[in-house]
């Protein structure tokens, strides 16, 4: 572990702000793709048909070298999966994010359901529906990924967040 002197502060910083828990897909039977993202904005605005110059959007911070990445470009439909506060969406979260095996792949964990967006999680606690806009700038490391807002709903109960390192409920 490095030692408290020698920790970098804005990690520390970052690491005092609760982020959301979701997971991004994209595709559909077996080009599905997906990656956790806990580096998510919804920017508030009008509907994509009343006026498109200010849209709502969803943005995300995804790491480059990642699977969804690759699959991502201007046009793409992707499903924003917000998770729920459980124990299994944390576990779900690490599988997503690599940091768990899941062997049969990354879609044998959890319940999806195909969609012309990408796949829904059966028991996310909401989700939203977008298509990219802009996915080539960068973020610090990251890519910085837009994507303007189709559709959104809340389903139920509350959503999973990550502090420090930990999963809150």
């Amino acid at each position: 572990a490095t030692p408290s002197d020698a920790r970098d502060p804005l990690r520390q910083i970052r690491g005092l702000m609760p982020s959301p828990v979701t997971i991004w897909t994209t595709g559909r039977g077996r080009d599905r793709e997906g990656w956790t993202v806990s580096s998510v904005l919804i920017a508030d605005g009008a509907s994509r048909r009343s006026d498109p110059d200010r849209a709502a959007e969803v943005i995300g911070l995804i790491d480059e070298d990642s699977d969804l990445a690759d699959a991502l470009a201007p046009g793409v439909p992707v499903t924003v999966n917000v998770l729920p506060a459980s124990v299994e969406a944390g576990a779900l979260a690490d599988v997503f994010a690599r940091l768990t095996p899941a062997p049969g792949g990354v879609f044998t964990q959890g319940s999806w359901i195909d969609t012309p967006q990408g796949p829904r999680l059966e028991d996310a606690a909401a989700w939203v529906t977008a298509e990219i806009t802009s996915c080539t700038e960068h973020a610090g490391w990251a890519l910085l990924v837009r994507a303007v807002v189709l559709d959104a709903e809340r389903i139920a109960g509350d959503a999973l967040g990550h502090q420090r390192g930990r999963y809150q409920r």
